[in-house]
């Protein structure tokens, strides 16, 4: 979905004439936004394309991240899926299970004394975000038909004892 069909959607759950009085912007800017770029209206680009923009040139997703806590969310970058294949489905699945076990493993740990400290909590947020990036791997892997690309995720695991 490009930025400008985002943005059109999300207008249909409030008004034009709201965000623009609360931007401070132009009514006709706020759905300027919301059309498809052209040749024409090209130089003029929505908040999203923007961001975007920044994003890549940053290289950074600090902007992400502080986004999805914004709305009660975390951001988890997926997995790069495109790289060396070995043909082999069955390790990945057990290597999915073993990691969702060493989670649970964690969070028993620190709730052991019926309280969870913030340093356990941070340890518990990165393994289950090491779980979810990983398996999203999978996920990926499986959409795209690409069963072998899988072995080669769990030989990468961030859960391996190196």
């Amino acid at each position: 979905m490009e930025s400008y069909e985002v943005l059109r959607r999300t207008l249909q759950k409030t008004t034009p004439k709201a965000v623009a009085a609360e931007l401070g912007v132009s009514l006709s800017l706020v759905y300027k936004w919301a059309e498809q770029p052209t040749d024409f209206n090209g130089g003029n680009k929505n908040p999203l394309a923007r961001l975007l923009q920044i994003i890549e040139l940053s290289e950074d997703n600090g902007i992400v991240d502080w986004l999805c806590r914004k709305r009660g969310g975390h951001f988890v970058k997926d997995p790069d899926v495109t790289r060396e294949r070995i043909p082999d489905l069955t390790p990945a699945t057990q290597e999915i299970i073993g990691h969702f076990a060493n989670m649970l493993s964690e969070i028993s740990r620190a709730a052991n004394d019926q309280s969870v400290t913030t340093d356990e909590a941070k340890e518990i947020r990165e393994v289950w975000d090491k779980l979810k990036s990983y398996a999203e791997g999978f996920v990926r892997s499986c959409e795209n038909g690409d069963f072998e690309e899988m072995s080669q995720l769990a030989k990468q695991s961030p859960f391996r004892q190196k």
